[in-house]
This record gives structure tokens, C-alpha cells and sequence, in this order.
């Protein structure tokens, strides 16, 4: 499964449109979310409307409209997210359990490659399906926090965050293969 950039930027606007919740923010223009991210505005326009119609986010319109998420960041499961905007989590069709498709081999039930890969789809989901948006968002804040960087949204809408939070963010060293939402949440794991 590779995340496309769709399903990165659903993600990365769910995210922000969290942090903002948390720091009190009604409403956060599209512009500011495609400029807090580096993203194409149009595009993310798309992203957002199918994250409404799911129902994950609402607009309101307007001057001094913009986004806010609909439901509690504890309600909105990362791999729903993913399934919505990039379909099954399975890297080949004959495991998916939401779009099976048979697959070529003369004897699926005893494929080594099929075994393989549900062990990998199995492990995908079990992480994406094992943490919400709320829990993201924690240790997005609580990372950020800890490492001095002010929190997206945390100014009045149509001030964007200052560029040297923007820069120091992103001369953070890369993450080292324990730093992800699962160490941190769990600590010490194994796949």
C-alpha cells in the first residue's frame, strides 16, 4: 500500500483542522491550510469536500468562512480516512476483505505470496484502524510543544504561522524508525 498524495493531504488537512480545534480555532480558511502545508490550493479544495461528504469536516461559507471538523477527532479513525480517499489498504486484490479480486495463481489458498501479503495488509491495518485522529493529533501537539515550535492556528485566521516557525520546523531532523505515532503513544513495540 502506498499512500497517495490525495490521501496524504486528506490526512495532513484532518491533522491541522485538529491542532485547531485544540487551540480554539472556529474556522480555518482552505487558503491558510494549503499555505500551512505547502499544498495546491484547488486540490485541497477537492479533498475537503470529499472529507465533508463523508462527514468529517464541515464549511461555513462566507468572508470569514472556512473548515472545522464535524465530529469529535476521537470518532474519526486514520485507516476510514485512508480506505475513503485511496480504497482497500491491501497491496494485492486477492486479500482485500472490502474489493477481493482472484488473483492469477492456480491454488490461492496455498500462495506464498498471498500468505506474505496478508500478513502485510493485516499490519496496516492493524496500526491505521488502531488510532484516531485525536491520538495524531496529541502527539503532533505534544512533539511540537516539546520541541518549541508554535502550533499552526494558534494566531487569528489570515495570520499565517511566522516563517521562522515554518524554517525551524523544517530543519527538524528526520525521525529515527522509533518516532512514530505508535512509539510514541505505546513506547517500546514490535510488528
Amino acid at each position: 500500500m502506498k499512500l497517495s498524495k490525495k490521501g496524504e493531504y486528506a490526512l495532513r488537512s484532518l491533522i491541522n483542522l485538529g491542532i485547531a480545534s485544540e487551540v480554539g480555532r472556529e474556522l480555518v480558511q482552505v487558503s491558510e491550510l494549503a499555505e500551512n502545508e505547502q499544498l495546491p490550493i484547488k486540490f485541497l479544495e477537492q479533498i475537503l469536500q470529499e472529507l465533508k461528504e463523508a462527514g468529517w469536516v464541515e464549511s461555513q461559507r462566507g468572508k470569514f468562512g472556512g473548515y472545522r471538523l464535524a465530529v469529535p477527532m476521537k470518532q474519526i479513525p486514520i485507516g476510514q480516512v485512508v480506505r475513503r480517499i485511496d480504497g482497500p489498504l491491501a497491496p494485492i486484490g486477492c486479500v482485500s476483505q472490502s474489493a477481493y479480486e482472484p488473483c492469477s495463481c492456480p491454488d490461492e489458498d496455498h500462495c506464498g505470496l498471498r500468505m506474505l501479503m496478508l500478513d502485510v495488509r493485516n499490519a496496516i491495518a492493524g496500526i491505521l484502524d488502531r488510532y484516531t485522529l485525536a491520538e495524531v493529533v496529541d502527539v503532533t501537539t505534544r512533539r511540537m510543544k516539546r520541541d518549541g515550535i508554535e502550533l499552526p492556528f494558534s494566531q487569528p485566521m489570515r495570520q499565517p504561522a511566522s516563517r521562522v516557525a515554518r524554517r525551524s520546523a523544517r530543519n527538524t531532523p528526520r525521525l529515527s524508525p522509533t518516532e512514530g505515532v505508535v512509539h510514541q503513544l505505546l513506547g517500546d513495540y514490535s510488528i
